[in-house]
């Protein structure tokens, strides 16, 4: 008899491996054990040769999502002569953590039939979960997974439950969330002080009574706490954001199902199998003109994002409701999600008028992911729910690394041997409860895998918040610049060997000579980058004040292309004061918090302020986002000119034939649709050209600017007609959600060869 021991690594913890193992060894006729331990799944298969051989080949072939193989290793290969029945054994909590932790899962077909058949134990029943759905990530306290590391340790299963627990046979084996009405979780509803008003099956039709009357409830779901109410009432969509201060930004929308989404959608096959995927992320689409939400949900915005029900609480709140309902993230905006009862009812109060709650501890917040369909592929523009903590694979070997991301959409990354975990969305870190969130994911993702690294990352700005963190700490981090790790996370996401044209278009970002950057061209590798080309840059009246005032980067652009006309050119084109105008004016020409810019997120701002899209932001982005929105479907290929010039040694693109142009078109009545069209025209004409100037280098799109469906869809279009490789940002966001990615890659290379980046 031959015995061979395996340790296979990925996503196999969680997700019913083991009872995969486990039938695949019975049918087979072969013994041994399977059992977790910290770095993935250990298999002992004992049997004839010629079996034991074929067992790891079939082991692949039928292992299915969410359950992942990255690697299979034969550990040992030796003789017996007898063998036992194979069996699972206890997990190991000994040795190196290599094991994936998994993200949440969404309720699973067989659970959800359950769930609404009225003979089934667990009807209604909001905690239903087996190994192929429920919570993950956000109630795990420790490596291997099991029930003990889980907030479900202190529900102690009864006998039926035991027995599924127990059986190898039975969907629910080793489902560690395992559960049902009779030794489970429960719900509560409280009032809007937190007193209990009941709770069970009670406590939820009276919370769907409540959004039925045009209240605001928050409920609390998998990774935190969400605020509801009907998507159809006006009344109460504009009361819950006034409560939440969230003046403009979308709103997301959870329906009943899938037919019900096309109703206020037009969804593609792919889109329609993206909502029903394990992750569930809330998907942009355009909305249907005939649909029936409330104009509030996504005020002068063509598209809407849509999710369907993903926890059987959800399922049951919206089977009961029989509509759509805003589901946004439970938290006054700017802050993290709240995750627990006592604190949802501290930091939500004044803006729920109900609670929904249950009394199974969330350890993380996770918010809902965010994507859409772009060129074809799923991009990636909040990487959460669903998706984090799922490692992607490093194209190098390393020591760990710690990357504490950026100060704006925060990510954290933890590099270790050939894999990163990149963290879930924490977001900007100007709160005080943001970067307790920032802090927690840095220290979760050292106790989920056991790594203390000695090496830290930060970009190299000195005033974020995370670069603060990390000196306080008394570390001496590596220091990346913000552009060249925009470019690296998407080397290292398509696994890029050569040198690469880095198109890295944002907002801002500290650059080597001190200057805020943002509409930059680089030759890069993980090693290091020349800056080949950039827009001209001109000084921001205000610095990082003007990402909400687009009449600010409008009046740095105008200054810098006809000083000599104003500030009169600028009071009349942006209807500003003449004090305002001549504060402006001083803060550029006493460089007094107006630092010189070559962004290309402000020079959208400029345009869309000039074509009088948006004048102020309620949030950063908005006034790109109404710009491109502007377009309305128009078409064409026209476009502004601008001037080339060379200056030390860099290509640099003079906008101010465009801006000339730009203004002429408005004066002749021009419309808007046809000013923005004609202004991205002319931007991605830019970054073919330059692509064109250094043919045979793959061109890698990164930067905030790329969230511009319009803007990345063109230029991939034009690139590819052009002759050129390209590449974009999809399992990471092309905003700073996706930086720490490129920090961890760019130490670790640093490591293997230090040289200056």
């Amino acid at each position: 008899m031959q015995v061979l021991e395996f340790l296979v690594s990925g996503a196999v913890q969680g997700v019913g491996f083991r009872p995969l193992v486990y039938r695949i060894a019975h049918q087979m006729g072969l013994g041994g054990a399977v059992w977790n331990e910290p770095g993935g799944v250990r298999i002992r298969i004992v049997g004839p040769a010629r079996n034991v051989e074929q067992f790891g080949p079939r082991l692949r072939a039928e292992c299915a999502a969410p359950a992942r193989i990255d690697q299979l290793r034969i550990l040992s290969v030796s003789e017996v002569q007898h063998t036992e029945p194979f069996r699972i054994a206890e997990s190991m909590s000994d040795g190196a953590r290599q094991a994936l932790v998994m993200p949440d899962l969404a309720t699973c077909p067989a659970c959800l039939r359950e769930l609404l058949d009225s003979k089934n134990r667990r009807y209604r029943y909001p905690f239903i979960n087996c190994t192929h759905c429920g919570p993950r990530y956000s109630i795990i306290t420790g490596i291997p997974y099991d029930r003990p590391q889980t907030t479900m340790r202190g529900f102690k299963m009864c006998e039926k439950c035991q027995a599924e627990y127990d059986n190898p046979d039975d969907r629910r084996f080793h489902a560690q969330p395992n559960a049902c009405p009779d030794c489970g979780p429960q719900l509560e509803l409280l009032d809007a002080t937190g007193k209990r008003l009941g709770g069970g099956d009670w406590a939820l039709r009276q919370a769907i009574a409540h959004l039925r009357d045009g209240r605001i409830v928050a409920m609390k779901g998998i990774g935190g706490f969400h605020l509801m109410c009907d998507a159809k009432n006006e009344d109460a969509v504009k009361e819950l954001r006034r409560r939440k201060r969230r003046e403009e930004k979308p709103l997301a929308i959870m329906t009943p199902n899938l037919a019900y989404a096309r109703l206020l959608a037009k969804i593609g096959d792919d889109e329609a199998e993206m909502l029903q995927t394990s992750a569930a992320p809330i998907i942009l689409l355009p909305r249907r003109a005939d649909a029936q939400i409330a104009e509030s949900v996504a005020p002068h915005n063509p598209y809407i994002g849509l999710m369907l029900p993903y926890s059987p609480l959800h399922h049951l709140l919206l089977h009961g409701f029989q509509g759509s309902l805003v589901a946004t993230s439970g938290n006054i905006s700017d802050e993290p999600i709240c995750i627990g009862e006592q604190e949802a009812i501290q930091r939500l109060a004044g803006i729920a008028d109900i609670f929904l709650v249950h009394n199974r501890p969330i350890v993380r917040a996770l918010d809902d992911s965010v994507v859409r369909m772009t060129a074809g592929k799923m991009i990636m523009l909040r990487r959460a729910r669903g998706y984090a903590p799922l490692a992607l694979p490093l194209p190098l070997e390393t020591s760990p690394v710690l990357a504490l991301g950026p100060h704006l959409k925060n990510t954290v990354a933890l590099a270790m041997r050939d894999r990163v975990v990149v963290s879930q969305h924490i977001g900007d870190l100007d709160t005080l409860e943001s970067r307790r969130a920032f802090e927690q994911a840095v220290d979760d993702l050292q106790m989920l895998y056991g790594e203390k690294p000695d090496t830290w990352v930060i970009d190299k700005h000195p005033d974020y918040a995370s670069s603060l963190f990390a000196h306080r700490q008394g570390r001496n981090p590596i220091q990346t610049q913000h552009h060249h790790a925009h470019i690296v996370s998407v080397i290292a996401e398509h696994d890029l060997r050569e040198p690469v044209l880095g198109v890295a278009w944002d907002g801002t970002g500290l650059g080597d000579d001190g200057t805020i950057w943002g509409g930059e061209f680089l030759r890069a590798t993980p090693e290091g980058y020349i800056r080949l080309g950039h827009l001209k840059q001109f000084r921001l009246p205000s610095g990082d004040g003007a990402m909400r005032k687009p009449i600010h980067s409008a009046f740095g652009a105008l200054y810098a292309c006809f000083p000599e006309q104003m500030p009169a050119l600028a009071m009349r084109l942006l209807d500003i004061s003449g004090e305002t105008a001549k504060t402006l004016q001083t803060l550029i020409e006493k460089a007094v918090n107006a630092p010189l810019t070559s962004s290309a997120g402000r020079w959208f701002d400029a345009v869309a302020a000039l074509s009088g899209i948006c004048r102020e932001s309620a949030y950063e982005g908005i006034a790109a986002q109404r710009l491109e929105h502007a377009m309305n479907g128009a078409n064409g290929s026209s476009l502004y000119p601008f001037d080339i010039v060379v200056e030390a040694g860099c290509v640099v693109f003079d906008l101010k034939p465009m801006l000339e142009a730009l203004l002429a078109d408005r004066n002749a009545g021009v419309l808007a649709d046809q000013l923005s069209l004609r202004f991205h025209n002319t931007m991605i004409n830019i970054i073919v050209r330059l692509a064109d100037a250094h043919r045979g280098l793959p061109i890698v799109l990164g930067g905030g600017c790329f969230q511009n469906k319009f803007l990345l869809d063109s230029t991939i279009q034009r690139l590819r007609e052009a002759g050129h490789a390209v590449y974009w940002p999809q399992l990471l966001p092309p905003n700073d959600g996706g930086l720490a990615l490129g920090q961890a890659v760019i130490a670790a290379r640093t490591l293997k060869s230090p040289r200056q980046t």
